[in-house]
């Protein structure tokens, strides 16, 4: 039986203000390297290396390095995770240089938009999995609903990508939530960092919004909130997606961080946790072993990600193993396109969208609660996602 080798590439963010997010999939690689060394595919075995090259949190780094992968590791595939401007750089440069590409951890609206293309376009290299902006705003809406009925939002959004997409007139919150009835009161868009929140507090007393949304990083939301309290202002709910969805503890400084936040009754969304009932195709690990073995291995708390960098090894083995012709990257991304896959995040469809590239994965509404080892994400609302069990209740700030 003869053998020919295969490359994974993998562009990370080890380096730089996205390090923390490269941390699950740096511990994945390692985990799964005896998985992936090796794949069948039509009788034939195929020896598999990974490269791994670091994007640097940054968006040229992040193209260097595909085309280093593409050029000179030779990668049959490759997988990223993370970063607004980082995540989408990857891609083009997939796209470029005709290398199939699967990512994750970023709505696929943000997806599409940031590639200057529309909904119903088709790439034909780079393949995607997260959820959308209607995702969220579903989720937050149920989470506003059940803590103040329907009264007015203040949407604290800042002046850049997220701010721009969660206030588009397609894509954003209002189309999801005006019909359920809710206000939302644009609070005025800041630039991040942010050093003064004072007109946004001001904005939100006006209109009396007792509910905050929010994208901000959890620096910026505790200086709003800090800043907000001072004027006698105390927010019954703050729902906050991309940084809120990961423990403070990562922050700078992260013991002010969360001091400020600890009652400020902060929820977010959820799209894995070790809770959520799947289990990983290529070892049958569950959710729950993944996120012991991760604290276990590495002395740190699971993060979200950790499952879908899962994923995305489980998703390039299973491309690999079903495609025509392994060691061509149209066939590979072929079976891309065809993929339906059951993992550890869930199952993965891309062939029923909801736009060409895409495979959605539900949300469930968390809230950080205390813990006797720290900020625990318990999950408060499982509308959306009725198979993931309830494991707190959600509170109002105190």
């Amino acid at each position: 039986m003869s053998t020919t080798s295969l490359c994974v590439g993998v562009v990370a963010p080890l380096t730089g203000r996205l390090a923390p997010l490269g941390s699950p999939l740096s511990y994945v690689l390692r985990r799964l390297a005896p998985r992936l060394a090796h794949v069948r595919n039509r009788g034939r075995r195929y020896d598999v290396t990974i490269a791994v090259r670091d994007s640097r949190s940054d968006p040229d780094a992040a193209r260097q390095a595909v085309h280093d992968l593409a050029d000179a590791d030779g990668a049959n595939v490759v997988l990223t995770m993370a970063g607004t401007r980082v995540l989408p750089a990857v891609t083009d440069a997939c796209e470029e240089a005709r290398v199939p590409c699967v990512s994750t951890t970023f709505p696929w609206q943000a997806y599409v938009h940031t590639r200057g293309a529309g909904p119903g376009h088709r790439f034909r290299w780079t393949y995607h999995f997260a959820w959308g902006l209607d995702d969220i705003a579903a989720v937050f809406a149920d989470l506003w609903e059940r803590v103040d009925g329907r009264g007015a939002v203040g949407c604290l959004w800042n002046d850049d990508l997220q701010g721009g997409l969660l206030r588009h007139d397609r894509y954003g919150f209002a189309p999801v939530t005006s019909p359920r009835g809710h206000t939302l009161v644009d609070l005025g868009a800041y630039r991040e960092p942010a050093d003064d929140f004072r007109t946004q507090v001001s904005r939100m007393r006006e209109h009396g919004a007792d509910l905050v949304t929010s994208a901000a990083t959890a620096t910026d939301l505790a200086l709003f909130h800090r800043q907000a309290r001072e004027t006698g202002l105390r927010p019954r709910l703050i729902t906050c997606s991309r940084w809120l969805t990961y423990p403070h503890t990562h922050t700078t400084p992260a013991s002010d961080v969360h001091s400020e936040l600890a009652d400020a009754g902060v929820a977010t969304l959820v799209y894995w946790s070790p809770d959520h009932p799947y289990r990983s195709s290529l070892d049958g690990t569950t959710c729950a072993e993944l996120a012991h073995a991760y604290q276990q291995d590495t002395g740190a708390a699971w993060l979200q990600p950790l499952g879908l960098a899962h994923s995305l090894l489980e998703t390039a083995h299973h491309a690999l193993a079903i495609a025509d012709d392994p060691t061509d990257r149209a066939s590979v991304a072929q079976a891309l396109a065809g993929t339906s896959l059951d993992t550890i995040a869930g199952r993965l469809d891309w062939t029923r969208g909801p736009t060409p590239n895409i495979a959605l994965l539900p949300l469930v509404g968390g809230q950080w609660h205390h813990g006797r080892e720290g900020p625990r994400l318990a999950v408060v609302s499982n509308r959306a996602h009725p198979g993931v069990p309830l494991t707190g209740e959600l509170a109002p700030a105190r």
